[in-house]
C-alpha cells in the first residue's frame, strides 16, 4: 500500500509538470537592434531576441500563451499574432492605434491569449510601420495531445520563412516614399530563412540548406513574411504534397510550385524520393501587372544525407514573374478538408450582404515634390484610413466619442466599370477618415472584395483579423451579383484568414461575426497599408459574459 502510494506521488510529480506546461506557454520577446550582413553590406535591424527570422513560438490547441514583449529600441513597437481568433481578447491581437497603443521605448507589455480550436502553422509580425521587415517568425500550434494529423505523419517538420532585405533602413524607405508621394523602393534580395542564397556580386553569402535522408517524408512550414510581394515556392525535382493553408487542413494534392501572399502559410508534404543530390529550392517574385518588384530570386538547396559538398546542385526555373496561370491553379486547388472532425461551417444565410473595392488613388499633395504636388493613397470603397491616435478598441470599450464613426459604407459610392480604367468624369482623389462598419454578434457577412483598375489592376492579399473566412467564390473582371454566386463553392470552401484578391478580379468571403471587439481589415501588401487600404469592422457584444469582450488588462500601453 505504502509503495503503491509513493509511486502514484512520483507518477503525479512527472506528469503534472507536462499537463501545466500544455496549457500555459511563457514567452519572452526582448526587441533590440543587431547588426546584419546581407548582401556584403552590414546594417542595423530592429529583432526580436537579436534572430532574423525571429524566435519560433510553439504552442498547443487550447494553451493559454504569455508573451512578454519589451521594447529596447527607439520605435514604438506592437506584435500582431497573424491568425490567431483572439476570441474576446482583442486588447493582445497587437496592431498599433487599432486595438492597442504602441509600446514606448524602454516599456514591456504582456500578450495573454488563448488558442481555442485553431492548430497549424501562422506567423507573428510587427504591427506598426514597416517594422515587421525584420520583426516577424513562425507561429507553430500543433494539435492536442494524442491528435495526430489528418495526413501521416511525417518525418520531421521545418520551418520555411520568405521574406524581403533592404540595404537601406526599411523605415527611411517608407518615410522618404510618403515625403516625395511616390511608390518607396522595392527590396533588394528576397530570403529564404533569413538568407537570399546565391547572389551576383556577392561570392560570401550563404543560403539555407535543408538536411534529408532519403526516403523520408518533411512537413514544411511555408511562411510568407515579405513586406509587399507574392511569391513563387518550389523544390527541383520534387512533388510537393499540400495539406493546410492559414493554419487550416485542406484536400491534399500535389504540385510542383505553390503561391504564397504575405501574411499566407502553407503546410507542404515533400518526400525525399529522388536521386541522392542536392536540390535548388526557389522563392520568386508574382506579379502580373505592370508595377515594379524585386526580381531576385531567394535560393536554398534540399541537401540529401550523404551527398557531397562538392555535388552540383540540380536547378530548378522559377515561374515567369507574371504566371497567373500558374497561380490561380494553385489557388483554385484548394478546397477544405470537410470531414467529420474538421466540417466547413459555411454560412448559408447571409446578413450583410457587402461590396468592397480596393485599389489605389491620387489625391492632392502640395507639398510632393517628386509626385508633382499628389501622392498616391489607397482606400477600401474610396475611403482612405486615417489612423487615430488613440487605440480604436479604448475608445469602443470605453464610449470615448470622436475617435471614430461607424458609417463606413457597405457599397462603393457609385458604380463603375471596377476592373477598367477611372470611372468617366471623375477624380481619381478619395475621401479620408476613420470610418468603421457596424455588425451585431453572430451577424453572417458576405463580402465581395474588388480590384479596381483606377490606376493599375493589381493583386491585393486582403486580411481580417480575429476570424476566419470561407473564400466562396474568385473571377476575373467585375463581380455580377446575378450571376457569380450561382458558381459559389458553399460545401468545401478553403478556410483562410488572408484572401487573395486577384489582379482585376474580385473574391467572395463569408464569415460569421462571433468575435467582439474592433478588428482591422486590410492589405498585406504594407504600401498599401501604409497608403490606407484598411479599414475596420466593429463587433458588439452578444449576450453575457462569453459573448463579450473581457476588460482590458492593467499594463495595457497608453497612448
Amino acid at each position: 500500500m505504502v509503495w503503491s502510494i509513493r509511486f502514484l506521488v512520483l507518477l503525479l510529480a512527472c506528469v503534472l509538470p507536462a499537463l501545466v506546461e500544455s496549457r500555459v506557454r511563457h514567452y519572452k520577446f526582448n526587441v533590440v537592434l543587431r547588426n546584419k550582413t546581407k548582401l556584403c553590406s552590414s546594417k542595423p535591424i530592429v529583432t526580436v531576441n537579436g534572430k532574423f527570422p525571429g524566435p519560433t513560438l510553439y504552442a498547443r490547441e487550447d494553451d493559454n500563451v504569455l508573451v512578454k514583449v519589451t521594447n529596447h529600441v527607439k520605435y514604438n513597437v506592437s506584435i500582431h499574432w497573424h491568425g490567431i481568433r483572439q476570441l474576446r481578447t482583442g486588447w493582445s491581437d497587437g496592431p498599433a492605434y487599432i486595438t492597442q497603443c504602441p509600446i514606448p521605448p524602454g516599456q514591456s507589455y504582456v500578450y495573454n491569449f488563448t488558442i481555442t480550436g485553431q492548430r497549424g502553422t501562422l506567423l507573428w509580425h510587427a504591427h506598426i510601420n514597416w517594422l515587421r521587415a525584420t520583426v516577424h517568425g513562425a507561429l507553430v500550434i500543433l494539435p492536442k495531445r494524442g491528435v495526430p494529423y489528418p495526413f501521416p505523419a511525417p518525418h520531421k517538420e521545418v520551418n520555411v520563412v520568405l521574406g524581403e532585405w533592404w540595404k537601406s533602413d526599411t523605415e527611411t524607405v517608407i518615410n522618404q516614399a510618403l515625403k516625395s508621394g511616390i511608390a518607396p523602393n522595392v527590396s533588394d534580395a528576397h530570403t529564404i530563412n533569413g538568407h537570399p542564397g546565391v547572389v551576383p556580386n556577392c561570392s560570401s553569402e550563404g543560403g539555407f540548406t535543408l538536411p534529408v535522408e532519403s526516403g523520408k517524408t518533411y512537413l514544411l512550414r511555408i511562411i510568407n513574411a515579405a513586406l509587399n510581394e507574392e511569391l513563387f515556392f518550389k523544390i527541383a525535382g520534387h512533388n510537393l504534397t499540400i495539406v493546410e493553408v492559414d493554419a487550416t487542413y485542406v484536400k491534399p494534392f500535389k504540385t510542383d510550385t505553390i503561391v504564397i501572399a504575405p501574411g499566407q502559410t502553407t503546410n507542404a508534404l515533400v518526400t525525399a524520393n529522388q536521386n541522392s543530390g542536392k536540390y535548388m529550392m526557389a522563392a520568386s517574385p508574382f506579379m502580373d501587372s505592370p508595377i515594379a518588384v524585386d526580381n531576385l530570386t531567394a535560393t536554398a538547396t534540399l541537401h540529401y544525407t550523404g551527398t557531397l559538398a562538392s555535388t552540383p546542385t540540380t536547378l530548378t526555373s522559377p515561374p515567369p514573374q507574371n504566371a497567373t496561370q500558374v497561380a490561380n491553379s494553385f489557388i483554385n486547388s484548394l478546397k477544405a478538408l470537410n470531414s467529420n472532425k474538421f466540417p466547413a461551417k459555411v454560412p448559408l444565410k447571409i446578413d450583410h450582404n457587402l461590396l468592397f473595392t480596393v485599389g489605389l488613388g491620387i489625391n492632392p499633395c502640395p507639398s510632393c515634390k517628386a509626385g508633382n504636388g499628389s501622392r498616391v493613397v489607397a482606400s477600401v470603397n474610396n475611403v482612405t484610413f486615417v489612423m487615430p491616435t488613440t487605440a480604436l478598441l479604448q475608445a469602443h470599450f470605453f464610449n470615448k466619442s470622436g475617435v471614430f464613426t461607424t458609417d463606413f459604407p457597405g457599397n462603393p459610392p457609385m458604380a463603375f466599370n471596377y476592373s477598367g480604367g477611372p470611372p468617366a468624369n471623375s477624380s481619381l482623389a478619395t475621401t479620408n477618415g476613420t470610418r468603421l462598419y457596424r455588425l451585431a454578434y453572430n451577424s453572417t457577412v458576405q463580402l465581395v472584395l474588388q480590384d479596381t483598375g483606377t490606376i493599375a489592376p493589381e493583386n491585393h492579399p486582403i486580411h481580417l483579423h480575429g476570424y476566419n473566412f470561407f473564400s466562396v467564390g474568385r473571377g476575373v473582371g467585375n463581380y455580377n451579383p446575378k450571376t457569380d454566386p450561382k458558381k459559389f463553392n458553399l460545401v468545401d470552401p478553403v478556410e483562410r484568414n488572408t484572401a487573395n484578391v486577384p489582379s482585376g478580379g474580385w473574391t467572395a468571403i463569408r464569415f460569421i461575426a462571433d468575435n467582439p471587439g474592433v478588428w482591422f481589415m486590410h492589405c498585406h501588401l504594407e504600401v498599401h497599408t501604409t497608403w490606407g487600404l484598411k479599414m475596420a469592422f466593429l463587433v458588439d457584444n452578444g449576450k453575457g459574459p462569453n459573448q463579450s469582450l473581457l476588460p482590458p488588462p492593467k499594463d495595457l500601453p497608453k497612448c
